[in-house]
């Protein structure tokens, strides 16, 4: 797999089918989560609706009602025209008491749990990524992790960390871990900007980053399976204890 399929990979599971059930709100959650991911750049345009409507498999009646709340929510602006069309539009970064608001209504076990799953997701990835992908296929995690290095803000780092284990899970060759990867990031994501706004903690997440990208390069699967998993539980347990602070 060559370095643009891998980064074609996370775009085609942006753009694969989504779920039958409440199917306005799966698009809305696709689309959005990849916004705030940075999985679609900021200003780009997104396909027609036509063309979308069929990519994701649902009506175009149903595409345009995603579409509004999505404008709605200022992830998306619509311009009429030639030229016209939907374009992302990149959120400003969280404030602090919403995020705080939304991390009160988790519990800390449920934080445990959800916690559990991204390391096992992420694990997993890194274990087959090291064991199918060729060194030069990396460049996407190195480019990631390098960016989170010099990000400036917490809401970029929260999506550069979130984006960093997506395209792990595009380098392991898997449409269904890397899928579960972009859902995942609906819930956790943005609330990483709690913890990430910390530069230690930020030179310390590029730092795991990195060695993952090392042990998948050597191709020691378990390595980068467990440093992996470690980077995950080691920022859910720091979220746990912002969530205990509330």
């Amino acid at each position: 797999m060559r370095q643009h399929e891998i980064d074609g990979g996370t775009r085609k599971a942006v753009f694969s089918p989504v779920d039958n059930r409440a199917r306005v709100d799966a698009v809305v959650r696709r689309i959005g989560d990849a916004i705030e991911l940075g999985l679609l750049a900021d200003g780009e345009q997104l396909p027609g609706e036509t063309e979308l409507a069929g990519q994701l498999g649902v009506s175009t009646v149903t595409l345009r009602e995603a579409l509004m709340a999505l404008r709605q929510q200022g992830l998306v602006t619509t311009r009429r025209g030639r030229g016209g069309g939907s374009f992302v539009s990149l959120p400003e970064v969280p404030a602090d008491d919403r995020l705080k608001a939304r991390l009160r209504g988790w519990s800390t076990d449920e934080l445990r749990d959800l916690g559990d799953h991204w390391a096992a997701l992420s694990g997993a990835a890194a274990r087959l990524a090291a064991e199918r992908t060729e060194p030069e296929e990396l460049h996407p995690l190195r480019r990631t992790a390098e960016d989170l290095a010099q990000a400036g803000d917490a809401g970029a780092r929260s999506r550069l960390y979130g984006r960093f284990h997506v395209e792990l899970a595009a380098a392991a060759q898997s449409a269904r871990l890397t899928r579960e990867q972009v859902e995942l990031q609906s819930e956790v994501g943005a609330l990483l900007c709690l913890v990430l706004a910390d530069d230690a903690y930020r030179e310390e997440v590029a730092e795991r980053h990195r060695a993952v990208i090392s042990a998948v390069q050597d191709g020691a699967h378990e390595s980068a399976g467990t440093l992996a998993e470690r980077c995950v539980r080691d920022a859910t347990a720091r979220l746990v204890a912002v969530r205990l602070s509330l």
